[in-house]
């Protein structure tokens, strides 16, 4: 089932690319409201964590002013899995500059799945086995529909300081992309 899926996800992808990279150089930023992102998550050991942007008191405190890159993924997601030492690699280098990533699994069987991965996987980062460095909540389909809805995995939506959305990325990030995450975190 996961491997159909992954195929469908992909041929959706491969299909969709071309419009979403033309949709999405005319989209330009827009400001998130509560109404817009006021979801609560389980984090990967399944206790509820809830997300408000723009940040109040009562968000995930490691993302108040800072430069967020959401990515959501999924533990059977070959390419999700191939982009995460690059994603470890930019948050050891960048978290302490402003900057954390979010990853939002999209797993079906949620925590189950989920938490033996983060606990388990490690990555070759640098020649160092390295496990995910960045907070991992669980997501569903109406997480996603606030971010814009999703046509394949990994797509990563990156957030300004100020809760602007500056970009979402459908796929693997490339070197460009992180060349836009660096300027937006200033280093």
């Amino acid at each position: 089932m996961q491997g159909n899926r992954m195929n469908r996800n992909c041929t959706v992808l491969c299909l969709a690319i071309s419009s979403v990279i033309v949709a999405g150089s005319f989209a330009g930023c827009r400001k998130l409201t509560k109404s817009d992102l006021n979801v609560a998550f389980q984090n990967s050991h399944g206790t509820e964590v809830s997300l408000k942007l723009p940040c109040s008191n009562n968000c995930l405190a490691s993302l108040k002013g800072k430069v967020v890159l959401v990515n959501f993924w999924a533990t059977w997601c070959e390419p999700c899995k191939a982009e995460i030492p690059s994603l470890i690699q930019f948050q050891q280098k960048y978290s302490d500059k402003g900057f954390t990533l979010l990853g939002i699994a999209m797993d079906e069987d949620g925590a189950s799945v989920v938490q033996p991965f983060v606990e388990k996987m490690k990555f070759d980062v640098g020649g160092h086995p390295t496990g995910m460095n960045y907070p991992i909540v669980i997501g569903s389909d109406s997480v996603a529909d606030k971010f814009g809805g999703l046509i394949g995995y990994p797509t990563s939506v990156l957030l300004t300081r100020d809760g602007k959305i500056a970009k979402t990325i459908v796929g693997p990030l490339t070197p460009e992309d992180f060349r836009d995450i660096q300027a937006l975190v200033g280093s």
